[in-house]
C-alpha cells in the first residue's frame, strides 16, 4: 500500500456548522470511496488527507450516544440567542461551538499512519496539551473523560477543548474545539459533554488578557499535529 502523509490544511475561517458538516461528509465519503475502489481493483491509488479548521457561529451539537436533556434551552431559547442546536453522528454528548473557539476536524486515513483510534484521540490531545504548555498553562487529560482539562482532580478542574470523532474503515471526521477567546457565557445551556458539575474554561481567561491572537494558536496546533503524526502539512485554499 502506498502511504501519503500529506494532510491538506484549509482555514474555512467563520462558516456555519450545517454547511461545513456537509463538506466534512463530502471529504469523508471520497477517502472512503477511493478506498473501496482500491479494494475492489487490487489498486494503489494513495487516499488524501485534510485538516480543516474553522469558528462556527452559536451552535449546540449532539452525539449519537447523547442525551437531550443535557441541552437546557428550547427551541424558542435558542432562537433568541441566535443559536442553532444539531444531532449528530460523532461519539460524545452534547457540546458548544461558537466564535472565539478554534475547531478542528482532522478528516484522515488512519492507513497512512496507523490504524489504532485510542492513539488517535490521545494524539490530538497531545497537540492541545503541548501547545497550552507554550503559554504556561499544565493542560492534561482526565481519567475517563475525553478532551483537555485544567487542574484535573481538583475542585477547580474545568475542560478547555472538547473531542468527539467518528471513524469508518479508519477514516475520521469531527475532532476537537479548543476554547481560545469563547463567551464562556454560552456553556451555561447545557451541560457539557453531559458531565455535571464540571467547569469550562478558555484560553484568553486563564492567561487574564482580553483576547488572544488565534492564528497564532492555530499555527503552534499545526506544529504540534505536524510532529506527533509525522505528516507533511500543506495549506490549500479551501472550496466550502
Amino acid at each position: 500500500m502506498s502511504f501519503n502523509k500529506v494532510v491538506q490544511i484549509q482555514d474555512l475561517g467563520l462558516k456555519d456548522y450545517r454547511e461545513t458538516w456537509d463538506y466534512q461528509e463530502r471529504l469523508f465519503k471520497e477517502i472512503l470511496d477511493l478506498k473501496i475502489k482500491n479494494r475492489r481493483e487490487a489498486a494503489n491509488d494513495p487516499t488524501p488527507n485534510y485538516l480543516l479548521l474553522v469558528e462556527h457561529p452559536h451552535v449546540y451539537t449532539l452525539g449519537k450516544s447523547g442525551d437531550l436533556s443535557n441541552l437546557l434551552l428550547s427551541e424558542a431559547q435558542l432562537s433568541a440567542k441566535g443559536a442553532t442546536f444539531y444531532k449528530i453522528n460523532r461519539g460524545g454528548d452534547i457540546t458548544y461551538h461558537g466564535p472565539g473557539q478554534i475547531v478542528g476536524y482532522p478528516i484522515l486515513d488512519l492507513d497512512n499512519f496507523f490504524t489504532d483510534i485510542h492513539k488517535y484521540l490521545r494524539f490530538l490531545e497531545e497537540m492541545v496539551i503541548l501547545t497550552l504548555a507554550e503559554y504556561g498553562l499544565k493542560a492534561e487529560r482526565s481519567e475517563g473523560e475525553t478532551g483537555v482539562w485544567l487542574d484535573v482532580g481538583t475542585p477547580f478542574a474545568r475542560k478547555i477543548c472538547a473531542m468527539g470523532v467518528r471513524a469508518s474503515r479508519w477514516v475520521t471526521m469531527h475532532g476537537f474545539a479548543l476554547n481560545v477567546n469563547a463567551d464562556l457565557g454560552y456553556f451555561d445551556n447545557i451541560i457539557p459533554c453531559g458531565i455535571k458539575g464540571k467547569a469550562v474554561s478558555s484560553l484568553n481567561v486563564e492567561l487574564g488578557v482580553n483576547e488572544v491572537d488565534e492564528n497564532e494558536v492555530k499555527e503552534k496546533l499545526l506544529k504540534h499535529f505536524k510532529q506527533l503524526f509525522q505528516a507533511e502539512l500543506t495549506v490549500v485554499p479551501h472550496t466550502v
